[in-house]
């Protein structure tokens, strides 16, 4: 027989019930009684892995990680290595090989120390254990620390809540000072978007070195301040810029040696006169 049904005891009519079978009542133990053997096991700590159970065996145990003793680290691994393979012989395989890994650690560090041809210290054994174990010790604490941040469904629930409310929309009332500020802002945008179009006259030194030209041709002489004061008469648009372009083309007739510049002496009047023309007795 073996029992489906255990329930803490209880007294029933006086008499002592030790547990119930089918919901019957039993009130002394039976002498038939069969317990299973996956109902009894060893429970063993719980690791995540080779290196996490070298971890906790360092750990517990006060031992400096950068100086390991090897010897009895490997034999208290290798005892629960031995428990766990007889329960579950396919987890045990990864926890082999790190077995595996520290025999030959211990091994090597039973050997005596060789120097290295190039003079160099040899590496300890335990190095390249020690960096994983440092790295896996690292992650392990970053993975606890966020593990502790709340977490949500599991330390706390957001709240959700509908509420039918209907809510009346009370328009604002408007006054003229309000109209008229809108009003003044419209204007303000009107004014950014205005558009205006620049033309450019068009007025060419060459075409007024030719008009100085003609105008030198008629006579032999030309004082400086008619050649412009002729022009400002004539002229119909921009003064200044005409004014400008005139003596720019003077200026560019005197670089090319067609017109002289002259003058009696200082403060004198500025004459202009064609270089290729021929000065007359009468002068």
């Amino acid at each position: 027989m073996s029992i489906t049904e255990v329930t803490e005891t209880h007294t029933l009519d006086d008499k002592e019930v030790y547990a119930r079978l089918y919901g019957e009542p039993l009130f002394a133990i039976p002498s038939d009684l069969y317990i299973p053997p996956q109902a009894l096991e060893i429970i063993l700590h719980s690791f995540e892995g080779p290196l996490d159970l070298l971890l906790y065996l360092i750990r517990k145990q006060n031992f400096d990680v950068l100086d390991i003793p090897m010897a009895q680290v490997t034999a208290q691994y290798l005892v629960y290595v031995d428990q766990l393979r007889q329960s579950n012989l396919e987890l045990a395989g990864e926890y082999l090989l790190m077995a595996a890994l520290l025999i030959e650690i211990k091994s090597r560090m039973l050997l005596p120390v060789k120097k290295a041809d190039t003079g160099e210290e040899v590496e300890d054994p335990r190095a390249e254990l020690v960096r994983r174990l440092l790295a896996y010790e690292q992650m392990k604490q970053a993975a606890q620390e966020l593990d502790q941040l709340p977490r949500l469904e599991r330390d706390f629930w957001v709240a959700h809540a509908q509420a039918d409310l209907h809510i009346e929309q009370i328009l604002p009332d408007v006054c003229a000072e309000d109209l008229r500020q809108a009003w003044q802002s419209i204007l303000k945008r009107a004014k950014l978007h205005q558009s205006h179009l620049v033309t450019r006259e068009q007025l060419s030194v060459r075409d007024h070195m030719s008009q100085i030209l003609r105008r030198l041709s008629e006579t032999e002489f030309l004082e400086f301040n008619q050649l412009f004061t002729n022009l400002l008469e004539q002229t119909e648009s921009d003064a200044v810029a005409v004014v400008v372009v005139h003596f720019l083309a003077m200026l560019e007739l005197v670089k090319e040696a067609l017109i002289e510049l002259s003058q009696s002496h200082p403060y004198a009047p500025i004459y202009l006169r064609l270089a290729y023309a021929p000065i007359s007795s009468a002068v």
